[in-house]
């Protein structure tokens, strides 16, 4: 069935509304980087994006496959909290080499043409143990995932800055 992606910079709203979804009965699958960073702080390892972007990359990549690959038998459309493209858009702002098997791995594993985008909105981004940016690094991780996708020929589809149910409803009206 569908992969439908849902990205933008850090702290706009996404992985509230993937909790929306999947209280609604969507499959979801949450973001792989939140997670990397959560094992790597409890076993006090060193791959993080701020300690070893080339770790944390590859790390988030192979999960990224991984939750592709188990999602590509489901009958059911699933919601992703960021896709492949998003790793290359955190090395592009890091100014840091993308290796081919990144850009192959984004031509391999094609979500569905249509991506929902969440602006930076000030108003409710904080940050927290896995969120160490300002507003204005989140603002411009936004950009180079804006651009990155669009390179990529996503289509992008800007989310209102709205309550999450009309957010939800926003998403669903439109696949």
């Amino acid at each position: 069935m569908q992969k439908y992606i849902i990205t933008g910079g850090p702290g706009a709203g996404k992985s509230t509304l993937l909790n929306a979804l999947h209280q609604q009965g969507y499959p979801v699958s949450e973001e792989v980087s939140r997670v990397i960073i959560i094992e790597e702080h409890t076993k006090a390892g060193n791959c993080l994006p701020w300690v070893d972007l080339s770790c944390f990359a590859q790390k988030a990549l192979a999960r990224m496959v991984h939750n592709y690959q188990h999602t590509a038998t489901t009958p059911y459309t699933t919601f992703f909290d960021r896709g492949i493209p998003d790793i290359l858009a955190y090395l592009k702002d890091a100014k840091h080499p993308i290796a081919p098997a990144y850009i192959q791995a984004v031509n391999d594993y094609r979500y569905n043409p249509l991506v929902f985008l969440a602006p930076p909105w000030e108003e409710i981004y904080v940050n927290d143990s896995e969120r160490w940016q300002t507003f204005e690094e989140a603002a411009a991780l936004f950009h180079a995932i804006k651009e990155t996708y669009l390179s990529f020929n996503y289509t992008l589809l800007q989310l209102p800055k709205t309550s999450v149910e009309e957010r939800v409803n926003f998403i669903l009206s439109h696949i």
